[in-house]
């Protein structure tokens, strides 16, 4: 094919960098890198790229990082299998989402280490241009409050371990970057201070801290909240929980899905309100069903019923999410009044930032990955190139 030979050339659409916005511009992928990018009078010739024509009204905006997702069209991380990361890696670039980070759940000791061995495995050795990268792994659970369980399965709910925590990231060769816990149960502040003393991110979830815990949680080097207002205690104006916590403390950086469905309008205009475009990021949380039709899929070895936008254990409890990050972006918009810029903040820069990866993720600019999205004039994905292959074309095939 002639762009695996030559390098590619994006051309007239708007371009939504790192530092600023060009209303008809350029950008040359190489090498997996972005090498320049400008207004489109500025290139000199042509000949030597594999050009791509961009309608006018089209905007390049950087990947989306979503960093924590279970699964999608069939897969879940917990299948702990080739195909269904190579499912994940495949069908992600769909919806604008270029990196990601393979989620776990709460189960069994053993169904954990598979999933681990597999996706370090996976990340070590299976990556490439033109699907989604894996960063690493977000370990959700086991060491969460059975209080504000959710959709982890309570069985295998366990007390923070250092111990096990060291052994399951050798096992996933040490690519274990995110973990959520409660940081209220015994050994909750001591796996915190280990994750932050070796640059892992420590995650208030699935927690029913208080205001006062969550700021001793900080003080150990917590500076991350799990899907804000799912599992979680709530605002109280006697005692702000963890809620009060992330609105009040910008060390935290606060994940939050926007599907209108885990969190009503109002509360995501809320939140914005409260930590601006720097204190949000944006994920999905979705499980396997995402892009497939209603029905009963599996969950954390439980039934999960997904119809009509939710996905719902038997008892009614929220059950992950059927959301695109791409559709995140336009609810966000909408819900809260931001502007566009604001969300790949939050679901680019932010996550990236997060991951100490803002070196060569997170926004568009010379030397950094080739990891770019092009939205059509309704801000659907249209194209999207991961490390400057083409992942998805819509209407076209996939790789």
């Amino acid at each position: 094919m002639e762009h695996k030979v030559k390098p590619i050339l994006l051309k007239g659409m708007q371009i939504y960098a790192e530092d600023q916005q060009i209303e008809s511009g350029y950008i040359i992928l190489k090498d997996q890198k972005i090498v320049e990018y400008g207004p489109i009078e500025k290139i000199s010739s042509a000949a030597e790229y594999w050009v791509i024509d961009v309608p006018a009204g089209y905007k390049a905006i950087p990947g989306l990082i979503d960093v924590h997702i279970h699964g999608v069209n069939g897969a879940d991380v917990m299948d702990a299998t080739f195909d269904a990361l190579e499912t994940m890696t495949t069908a992600l670039p769909k919806e604008g989402t270029t990196s990601f980070l393979a989620t776990t759940i709460t189960q069994s000791n053993t169904a954990i280490e598979k999933a681990l061995i597999n996706a370090g495995n996976y990340i070590h050795e299976h990556q490439q241009p033109g699907k989604a990268e894996i960063l690493g792994i977000h370990l959700e659970g086991p060491f969460v409050n059975k209080v504000r369980a959710g959709a982890q399965p309570a069985d295998f709910i366990v007390n923070s371990s250092i111990d096990d925590f060291k052994k399951w990231n050798t096992l996933a060769q040490q690519s274990i970057k995110l973990v959520t816990l409660a940081p209220e149960l015994p050994g909750g502040l001591e796996m915190v201070k280990f994750l932050k003393e070796n640059g892992i991110i420590a995650s208030i979830g699935h927690s029913d801290a208080t205001y006062e815990e969550v700021t001793q949680a900080i003080k150990a080097g917590a500076n991350h909240v799990t899907h804000l207002f799912n599992q979680m205690r709530g605002l109280h104006h006697r005692e702000p929980g963890v809620v009060g916590a992330a609105f009040l403390h910008d060390e935290l950086k606060a994940e939050m899905i926007v599907d209108g469905v885990h969190v009503r309008p109002e509360m995501v205009k809320l939140a914005f309100q409260q930590k601006g475009k720097t204190g949000l990021i944006l994920i999905t949380d979705a499980m396997r069903a995402k892009c497939l039709k209603n029905g009963i899929y599996d969950l954390g070895g439980q039934p999960v019923t997904v119809k009509d936008g939710k996905a719902l254990l038997q008892d009614g409890t929220l059950a992950g999410s059927i959301l695109k990050l791409g559709h995140a972006l336009k609810n966000m918009l909408e819900f809260s009044g931001c502007s566009l810029e604001d969300t790949i903040e939050m679901a680019s820069t932010n996550p990236a930032k997060q991951l100490n990866i803002i070196d060569c993720k997170g926004s568009i600019a010379p030397g950094k990955d080739a990891d770019i999205v092009i939205l059509d004039e309704n801000l659907e994905v249209a194209m999207t190139f991961c490390r400057g292959e083409r992942a998805f074309i819509r209407g076209g095939e996939t790789k």
